[in-house]
């Protein structure tokens, strides 16, 4: 894949992989970190895939079934081992040291975004 066009265009891309190479929908994992990414998020989401956020955009991240946030692209497997392989923190602590990697923060938080406005007032 050299480009694809954001939106749909991405949709009608992961559709096509998953035909020629005969994936089965829930059996996709995808990543996106902005705006471009809602439509295919929200398809595999509905086709029982796996979406990951990599930014706390909200547009994004509420739609996402984890968002991770980090510093190195490995960080993305986190959420792949926990939920997807049933891994403990314990091992996957053991598999990045096993590479010689080690995690040196691992918090998780639950996001609640909120807006509170006067009454009256326009939403922007």
């Amino acid at each position: 894949i050299v480009r694809v066009v954001a939106g749909y265009g991405k949709v009608a891309m992961l559709d096509e992989l998953q035909s020629r190479l005969e994936i089965a929908p829930d059996r996709v994992v995808y990543v996106g970190d902005g705006s471009s990414d809602v439509h295919v998020m929200l398809h595999v989401n509905r086709r029982e895939g796996y979406s990951i956020a990599v930014s706390e955009a909200p547009h994004i991240a509420q739609i996402a079934r984890r968002t991770v946030l980090g510093d190195d692209a490995l960080s993305v497997l986190v959420p792949v081992l926990e939920d997807i392989a049933g891994w403990r923190r314990s091992g996957i602590r053991s598999l990045f040291e096993a590479h010689g990697l080690h995690i040196h923060e691992w918090d998780r938080t639950r996001t609640d975004w909120v807006t509170i406005r006067e009454p009256g007032l326009p939403t922007t």
